[in-house]
């Protein structure tokens, strides 16, 4: 089947935003935007997850792209919001229309011959709806609930058989309106303008819409880059930074989580790539409500050429930024700790091309909705020095940001 890019100028990217947060896939970093509208042409299922190996070949193959040259990945991608749970299964999806825009506004539509882009765009409505007060909201577990899991955790971390474990819980909740989801995109890009925005069906009938600020690996032409987050602290509102992130950089407790995470993408990166360095120090990820310490890997010289982003995936998923480290044992925690499967929380969410180059995020600080009704997550990393109350309002003040793209009202 022949698809054909071409380059289009003046197209509306809240527009497209807008198209694709309703009924595609989007995936919108603060320089790049790229949508799958319309049906999807061809699943790519993963039956084992990412146990399983994977070949996109076949998928691709199916499809000539013709027309234009554009910038590298600026064509037919494969987009996919994968679980937690790193066997469960999974799929992706590669869509009848691509499209990309980039940081000065130049797009390129890949699609069917004589697909009219501007159709579908002219007939999308820009998201007006506003806030909404919640009708309803439960906690799983509750704030105190919460807090004891910590210090369960706590005390087995004391142990040495685990050095972090990351916790999470959830709340649930209605307001009166069905949610749009491109209001709730718009929102976030607005709210969090360096985090990844993005939206996903999930099999279930659910949106996933949110906006992350951790890249969990991109890879492009053989160069693999990733930029864990671990450490943070809530930033007041109307209040200056600085103070809070000189004392972020000097915590020990938080120095030591993030170590551990840095640590281990480092060497997961190390079974793949000749050269992989790193900053020396963490730096500063500054959002609206909370900072991060963040550190930046590169991994150069691919050992092997084939190595494809999933693999990196495959690899790295989860880290101990949204698991633990040791992986399996903290699995194990988390599955006697939390009393809900995690589904799409903080799984990986991004695209795939068919050389292998693609970027995936982790899918956090983000909402899950349907209909009247909304789901959000919030972990926060448990170590040895962890205090449970203060790990509590962390994972608080995580679901009230996420949330304020939703509710009026403050959790």
């Amino acid at each position: 089947m022949n698809l054909f890019r071409y380059r289009v100028s003046g197209l509306d990217r809240n527009a497209v935003r807008a198209a694709a947060a309703r009924t595609g896939f989007l995936v919108e970093d603060p320089q790049i935007l790229r949508a799958g509208l319309g049906d999807v042409l061809e699943t790519v299922s993963l039956p084992d997850g990412l146990r399983g190996a994977v070949n996109f070949t076949t998928a691709f193959a199916r499809f000539t792209v013709l027309g234009e040259n554009s910038p590298h990945c600026a064509g037919l991608v494969a987009f996919a919001a994968l679980p937690f749970n790193r066997v469960s299964p999974s799929s992706f999806s590669l869509c009848t229309v691509t499209i990309v825009i980039d940081s000065t506004g130049d797009a390129w539509v890949t699609g069917p011959e004589g697909f009219d882009i501007w159709s579908v765009l002219d007939t999308c409505e820009l998201p007006v709806q506003h806030t909404q007060v919640a009708s309803s909201l439960t906690f799983n577990p509750s704030g105190d609930e919460y807090a004891h899991n910590v210090a369960t955790a706590v005390e087995v971390l004391r142990s040495g058989s685990i050095e972090k474990v990351v916790l999470a819980r959830s709340v649930r909740g209605t307001v009166d309106a069905s949610i749009d989801p491109a209001a709730v995109a718009q929102r976030l890009k607005q709210r969090e303008p360096l985090c990844t925005i993005y939206a996903m069906p999930l099999p279930d009938g659910q949106r996933f819409v949110g906006a992350s600020p951790e890249l969990l690996v991109s890879r492009h032409q053989g160069v693999a880059r990733c930029h864990p987050l671990a450490g943070t602290i809530a930033l007041p509102p109307h209040v200056a930074p600085d103070d809070y992130q000189k004392w972020l950089l000097g915590s020990g407790k938080n120095l030591h989580e993030h170590a551990v995470v840095a640590n281990e993408v480092r060497s997961s990166l190390e079974r793949f790539y000749e050269a992989v360095e790193s900053d020396p120090t963490p730096s500063i990820m500054a959002l609206r409500t909370v900072a991060h310490l963040g550190t930046w890997i590169t991994g150069t010289s691919p050992r092997d050429a084939s190595t494809s982003a999933l693999d990196l995936v495959a690899a790295l998923h989860p880290t101990a930024a949204v698991g633990g480290l040791p992986r399996d044992a903290a699995y194990r925690l988390i599955t006697e700790l939390e009393t809900l499967d995690r589904g799409h929380y903080a799984g990986p969410v991004g695209w795939i091309d068919g050389n292998g180059d693609g970027e995936f995020w982790i899918g956090i600080r983000g909402v899950q909705l349907y209909d009247n009704h909304f789901v959000a997550w919030a972990g926060a990393g448990i170590v040895s020095e962890s205090d449970p109350i203060a790990e509590r309002e962390e994972t608080r003040d995580k679901l009230a940001s996420v949330l304020a793209a939703v509710l009026v009202d403050r959790i």
